[in-house]
C-alpha cells in the first residue's frame, strides 16, 4: 500500500498547508478515534514550541472529543515524555505536533499506541482510510490539562540511573535548541548536581532549531568551549535526539553513542542477543568494533520507527541511528535525548574517563554526505544520470566502500551517503552524485 500522508516518523510539511492545517488536524483526530475502536478512548497531546502548535493542538483535540475521546493536554514537552506518560497511565493512545528538526515554519503530527511504541504502518494506513469517512459519535468527549506532564517526564528520566547517582562537579553545556526540552533537561541536570549551562532555551515561536540543535553541531562545539564545559549535549526541537560533544569541542554523532553504551553493556554481559540494531548510514567502523568485542550488528531501513521495528522482534534492548536517535529499550519506548545523555554521563562518571577517551572506542570509516532538496521523488534507477553517477562511484570504491542514495523520509531531499577509505575519492563522487542530483531532480 501507498502512504498519502504518514512518512517515517509521522505526518510533516509546512504549517498552513495541506496536510499540516487545522482542517485536517481535526479529520485524523476523529479518523484516530474511530481506528482505535473503543468508547471514550483516552489520548494525550504533547507539542513542541512552534508557533502553529497551539493551532493544531485545538484542532486535533476538537477531532477526538467530536468522535467522543478525551484528550488530556500536556502542553510543551519532548517526545519520549509523551510516550512514557502514555505508558504510565495506560492510556489508549498519544500524539505529538513537532516537525523535529525541521525549521519554524514546518510542524507535524505522530501517533504512539497505548504502549508507548509508535503506531505501525497498518495502522497508520487505517487512519488514512478513515479520514473522509463521516463522523458517528453520539456523545462528545473531554478536555483536561495535565500540569505537571514536565515534572513526571524528568522523574522518569532520572529513574534510569542508580538511584543515588550523582552528576556533582560536571560542567555541562546544554543546547535546548529553543525546543521542547527548553525546560526538561536543564531541570533533569540541576536535579543530578551538575552545573548547567543552557543556551538557545528561549522558545518564541519562531526560533525552534535556528541555527542550533542538534543538526549544527558547530554550535555546541562553540559552546563547550566558551563556557570550559567538560561535557555539551544538543537535541532537535522534540528531544528525542541527542548530539554530544567531547570537552575538547568535538562533536559525536549516534554511532559513536552507540558504541560506547554497546561495549559497556558487553563487558557487563547485560546486551541481549549481544546485538546492536542500527540503520544503513551507520559506519562500517560500529561494525567491527562491536564484532571484535563479540558482539554483532543488525542493520535496517533509515527510521527509528524500523530500528525500533527489529529490536521488538528480536528481543534486543540497544539501537539508534547516527542522526542520534538513540533507544534504550530498558528505559523507554522510543528515541530519547534526554535519557541517552544521561546514560553516557553515568559511563563518564563510573569510568572517570572524559568522553574524548570513551569515544576511542569507535574508529569510523571516512564518510561524505550530501543532501539535496528535490522537486520530485521519481525511483532512482529511472534516472539516467543518477545511476551513472552512482555506478561511478561504485567502481571507484570497490568491494572496501559503499555508496547509498536514498529519499529522506520526513523532508524533500534526497540524502546521498559515501563510506570508505581515501576521503579525497569519496568526497569527489559526492559532489559528482549531488550535483546530478540538482540537474535530474
Amino acid at each position: 500500500m501507498t502512504r498519502r500522508y504518514f512518512g517515517t516518523d509521522g505526518i510533516r510539511g509546512r504549517a498552513g498547508e495541506t496536510p499540516v492545517t487545522a482542517e485536517f488536524a481535526e479529520k485524523l483526530g476523529r479518523a484516530l478515534v474511530r481506528v482505535l475502536g473503543q468508547i471514550n478512548p483516552v489520548i494525550a497531546i504533547g507539542r513542541d514550541t512552534r508557533s502553529s502548535g497551539p493551532m493544531l493542538e485545538e484542532a486535533l483535540g476538537r477531532g477526538i472529543t467530536s468522535a467522543g475521546g478525551d484528550v488530556r493536554l500536556l502542553g510543551v514537552l519532548p517526545t519520549p515524555g509523551v510516550a512514557a506518560f502514555v505508558m504510565a497511565n495506560r492510556l489508549d493512545a498519544g500524539g505529538v505536533i513537532s516537525a523535529s528538526h525541521n525549521p519554524a515554519h514546518d510542524n507535524g503530527i505522530k501517533f504512539f499506541s497505548g504502549d508507548g511504541f509508535k503506531l505501525p504502518d497498518a495502522t497508520e494506513f487505517a487512519i488514512e482510510e478513515q479520514l473522509d469517512a463521516e463522523s458517528a459519535s453520539g456523545t462528545a468527549g473531554t478536555v483536561s490539562v495535565i500540569e505537571d506532564a514536565a515534572r513526571l517526564y524528568v522523574a522518569h528520566a532520572l529513574r534510569s540511573l542508580p538511584v543515588d547517582f550523582s552528576l556533582h562537579g560536571l560542567k555541562v553545556a546544554v543546547d535546548c535548541a529553543n525546543g521542547a526540552a527548553f525546560e526538561t533537561t536543564p531541570a533533569a541536570l540541576r536535579a543530578l548536581g551538575a552545573e548547567v549551562h543552557t543556551f538557545h532555551a528561549s522558545p518564541d515561536g519562531d526560533n525552534i532549531n535556528a541555527g542550533c540543535g542538534s543538526t549544527v553541531s558547530r554550535e555546541i562545539s562553540r559552546l563547550v568551549m566558551e563556557s570550559g564545559a567538560r561535557v555539551g549535549l544538543s537535541h532537535d526541537g522534540d528531544a528525542d535526539r541527542l548530539l554530544l560533544c567531547d570537552e575538547a569541542g568535538d562533536p559525536l554523532d549516534g554511532d559513536e553513542v552507540l558504541a560506547i553504551a554497546a561495549l559497556d553493556l558487553l563487558r557487563r554481559g547485560e546486551l541481549a542477543g549481544n546485538t546492536v540494531v542500527a540503520t544503513v548510514m551507520s559506519n562500517l567502523g560500529l561494525d567491527e568494533a562491536i564484532g571484535q568485542a563479540g558482539g554483532k550488528v543488525i542493520r535496517t531501513a533509515v527510521g527509528d520507527r524500523y530500528v525500533l521495528e527489529a529490536m521488538r522482534e528480536g528481543g534486543f534492548i540497544l539501537g539508534g541511528e547516527q542522526s542520534g536517535h538513540m533507544i534504550f529499550l530498558r528505559h523507554g519506548t522510543t528515541g530519547d535525548g534526554l535519557v541517552s545523555a544521561l546514560q553516557i554521563f553515568r559511563l563518564m562518571v563510573e569510568s572517570g574517563k572524559p568522553l574524548s577517551q570513551l569515544r576511542q572506542v569507535l574508529r569510523k570509516y571516512p564518510q561524505a554526505q550530501r543532501t539535496v532538496a528535490v522537486k520530485s521523488r521519481p525511483a532512482l534507477e529511472s534516472v539516467p544520470a543518477m545511476q551513472a553517477a552512482v555506478t561511478a562511484a561504485e567502481e571507484a570504491l570497490g568491494p572496501r566502500g559503499r555508496v547509498l542514495v536514498r529519499y529522506s523520509g520526513t523532508e524533500p531531499k534526497l540524502r546521498i551517503l559515501l563510506e570508505g577509505r581515501e576521503r579525497e575519492m569519496l568526497e569527489a563522487h559526492a559532489d559528482r552524485l549531488a550535483e546530478a542530483a540538482r540537474q535530474s531532480l
